[in-house]
């Protein structure tokens, strides 16, 4: 082809450092302003350039050709020093492997047992919060969403240390990637403080996670753990299954994903309930009529239609991956705009689910608009919180009903009151989360607990 992309350039670069600083300073709100650009619009970091993807149409082309607009170039280079070739990270070429072997973990079958163990350590998180407790919130989901994630995993806990150390190393790393990838070369080498940060806790993880394979395969037993089915795996075109390294790869990806992003959901789906009275008093009363006095469980999903809508409407407002990219192995089209081999390209889910074509009063929190025969559905390539196609997260459901569950036990138990003057701000992270939420714990009179 060898046709130059006709992608506009955003305004604002500036020499050497580009768009760098734009990124920084508000990224969600710099983010949202290139549609008015262009369906493809061109952004610099540095030395380095990347076309932002703005259309769903256009997105939805790129996801779906997962062999042509692979998952490699900076961004993945510096998502792969901290977590290495798991299946959310690694490339094409090691994909389909590796989805083979780790799908049977995520069977229809398994969720039943899943949801006993989130059932469980939800109903010791929020029966260990007092009447009146102030609560820094994202430490209490991302408490809560670990434990699901290790016992999901290992079938055992970690020792309370180390697993508050796990916490503290994956925001390290998130902020890190984040960091990293923003920061061109060579000024990536200044970050000394952050780089130190992020070194130590990607060694510390992986330290952790290796020693728990070597004594799970030094015992030999087979605990119906996620972990037991990475060890057992094989592939039925060969008899390899995978290898410690790879598996190290796999937990480390999954605890992340099964931890990180799911508290953040909860995290801002609390908030947003306490912004909106009205949609936390009609939760209260979906709870109360399902639950009674009972913690939610995996059969009582069918009848919590409003919690479900509250998470996929949270999924929509804050996407924990907030943006991503792949980059192009060949020279190819995306609609009618030439894309040359090697180009980077970006996608952002929280620019797609705030479009106002798509979603009318993108910014009002609104659950109902994902009511079944809303008279202006949400068009479906437009909501990717777990992207799409071969490559859409092996997780979502897994996170979905652990969400679900979760926001229906804690509604049941408990509300959750913003402080006064309390300003929240979405983080600067390589994933979404509310900075400084802190609330007030009160006790529902008729609910469980």
């Amino acid at each position: 082809m060898g046709a130059k992309s006709t992608a506009v350039t955003a305004p604002g670069a500036l020499p050497l450092l580009g768009h760098t600083l734009s990124v920084l300073r508000d990224p969600l709100s710099f983010l949202t302003s290139l549609p008015a650009h262009g369906d493809l619009v061109r952004v610099r970091f540095g030395p380095f350039e990347a076309i932002v993807v703005c259309t769903p149409e256009l997105v939805r082309q790129v996801l779906l050709n997962d062999r042509v607009f692979d998952k490699t170039g900076p961004f993945f280079d510096r998502v792969r020093e901290a977590f290495g070739d798991g299946l959310a990270t690694c490339p094409h070429s090691l994909h389909r492997r590796q989805r083979r072997l780790i799908q049977p973990t995520f069977h229809p079958a398994r969720f039943p047992g899943y949801a006993q163990i989130m059932a469980k350590h939800i109903a010791e998180v929020t029966a260990s919060w007092q009447h009146g407790q102030i609560l820094d919130i994202l430490p209490e989901m991302t408490t809560l969403s670990a434990r699901i994630a290790i016992d999901t995993m290992f079938s055992d806990a970690l020792p309370p240390a180390t697993l508050h150390a796990v916490i503290n190393d994956l925001h390290a790393l998130l902020a890190g990637i984040y960091t990293r990838s923003i920061v061109p070369p060579p000024l990536d080498r200044f970050l000394l403080g952050s780089n130190r940060r992020f070194d130590q806790a990607r060694t510390h993880l992986q330290d952790i996670v290796r020693g728990v394979i070597a004594d799970r395969r030094a015992g030999g037993a087979d605990c119906g753990d996620l972990l037991s089915a990475l060890l057992a795996a094989r592939d039925p075109t060969e008899s390899q299954g995978l290898s410690d390294s790879e598996i190290v790869d796999q937990v480390s990806t999954f605890f992340l994903a099964g931890s990180e992003t799911t508290a953040n959901a909860l995290a801002w789906a609390v908030y947003l309930l306490a912004c909106h009275p009205d949609v936390e008093q009609q939760l209260h009363a979906e709870v109360d009529e399902v639950l009674g006095r009972a913690a939610a469980r995996f059969e009582d999903l069918t009848k919590l239609g409003l919690a479900s809508r509250v998470v996929t409407e949270t999924l929509r407002m804050y996407p924990p991956a907030w943006s991503l990219a792949r980059t192009a192995t060949t020279d190819t089209y995306l609609g009618e705009h030439p894309i040359p081999a090697g180009t980077i390209l970006i996608y952002s889910p929280y620019l797609l689910h705030h479009l106002p074509d798509c979603y009318p009063d993108h910014d009002r929190f609104d659950p109902d608009r994902w009511v079944e025969g809303h008279h202006a559905p949400p068009p479906r390539e437009a909501f990717i919180p777990f992207a799409a196609g071969a490559r859409k997260c092996i997780g979502d459901t897994f996170a979905v009903t652990e969400a679900t569950l979760a926001l229906s036990t804690l509604a049941a138990r408990w509300r959750l009151q913003l402080l006064p003057g309390q300003h929240v701000r979405p983080s600067r992270s390589a994933v979404l989360y509310p900075r400084g939420l802190r609330m007030r714990a009160t006790r529902r009179a008729n609910g469980a607990g």
